[in-house]
């Protein structure tokens, strides 16, 4: 990807921020009493590997990065009460966080945000406040409330602790050894953190973004100019302006970012539901959706989240009719050639009769069946 450092003149520079490798390690060692890891399912009408984050703790990885985040605040002695920004995800993991630290959370969310994600935020106790119609509405105002109620202020994705968190979804991934990596692109937090873990072991890391809710793939090709993102069933990733930390770790890690339609994307949440009998939310089946653009022997999608509305999800399951999935290849048999029955050292001919078949008159007259030993070569399953 080419490097795309500049910034628009409104935007803050974040100068030396940077976020290393021995950051996701760290991450991974305090997440570990909190988070267990998630299982990788091998999709196979897909011919992919789906690293399940839709299991996660809140449904979603957003809470690696949220706990990760707070745990490293309380180690410099920060336990101010804590408010973000989210389209649901960021905020449900910065509540269930804050309920198992005992620190108080306030979150800002728009005011379309999907009502399965406004209840699992006020399942944990965290205070709801709704603004704007977008998550840029929504992260203007949650900044303007930190600064005046000194509150520490929790982004959803351009953030070091954060995006260490995010990362350790890549070390989880590392030790299955997959030749790319698909990740879908909102902000840019996991991109950048699953692109840490796994770059310097020379595994392709590849974003996926839907077509019109692009912002960091015009920003990798030098265009800064902004514009409202579309309409898209992936709500987690309609982001207007991605993250500076996050575009310049896209900027030298990424390998490509695809970008698809929203009816592949909503194609494949209803095949996920009813072939891998998975649920996804429309940003969880992003890279999955993306990954057949992808060539890869061993390809992994990251299924990010699985929050979705059960009102989206029947509507899906009732208006779309995806295409039948493609055949499986057939298997290559190499039948041997059928060898002569032995006795001692006499061969008898495939097709004759020995004189002990006719020692009885109910004796089968048909010739003795022969199986032959077949070669059965299938695809390897990694």
């Amino acid at each position: 990807m080419p490097d795309s450092r500049a910034t628009a003149s409104n935007e803050t520079d974040v100068g030396d921020v940077s976020v290393s490798v021995a950051d996701v390690l760290a991450a991974q060692a305090r997440l570990r009493r909190y988070l267990s890891p998630t299982p990788l399912h091998y999709a196979e009408r897909f011919g992919t590997w789906l690293k399940l984050e839709n299991l996660q703790r809140t449904g979603s990885y957003k809470v690696r990065g949220a706990l990760n985040a707070m745990l490293a605040g309380l180690e410099r002695g920060d336990d101010r009460p804590v408010i973000c920004a989210s389209a649901g995800n960021h905020a449900q993991g910065v509540a269930w966080s804050a309920y198992r630290l005992g620190l108080q959370a306030i979150t800002v969310m728009p005011l379309g945000a999907p009502a399965t994600k406004i209840a699992g935020v006020q399942h944990w106790g965290a205070t709801v406040r709704q603004h704007g119609e977008t998550y840029d509405e929504a992260y203007a105002f949650a900044r303007e409330l930190a600064d005046h109620n000194s509150y520490r202020f929790l982004p959803a994705f351009d953030d070091p602790d954060v995006i260490a968190g995010q990362g350790t979804v890549g070390i989880e991934i590392a030790p299955h050894a997959p030749d790319v990596v698909i990740v879908p692109i909102g902000g840019g937090g996991l991109a950048s953190g699953v692109a840490l873990a796994l770059k310097s072991q020379g595994i392709r890391v590849i974003g996926a973004q839907v077509e019109g809710v692009d912002a960091m793939a015009r920003v990798l090709k030098g265009g800064l100019a902004t514009r409202d993102p579309a309409a898209t069933l992936a709500d987690g990733t309609r982001v207007k302006v991605p993250g500076l930390i996050t575009r310049r770790l896209c900027a030298n890690l990424l390998d490509d970012v695809v970008i698809v339609r929203e009816a592949e994307l909503r194609e494949t949440l209803v095949r996920l539901a009813l072939e891998e009998h998975l649920i996804a939310e429309g940003a969880g089946a992003l890279a999955l959706a993306a990954g057949r653009r992808v060539a890869g022997k061993r390809k992994c999608a990251v299924v990010s989240g699985g929050n979705i509305d059960a009102a989206v999800l029947a509507q899906l399951l009732s208006e779309v009719r995806p295409r039948p999935p493609r055949k499986p290849r057939r298997r290559v048999q190499e039948a041997n050639p059928v060898l002569p029955a032995v006795r001692g050292n006499a061969a008898t001919p495939p097709h004759t009769t020995t004189a002990k078949q006719h020692e009885s008159p109910d004796a089968d007259p048909r010739p003795p069946l022969r199986i032959a030993a077949a070669a059965v070569t299938e695809e390897p399953v990694w």
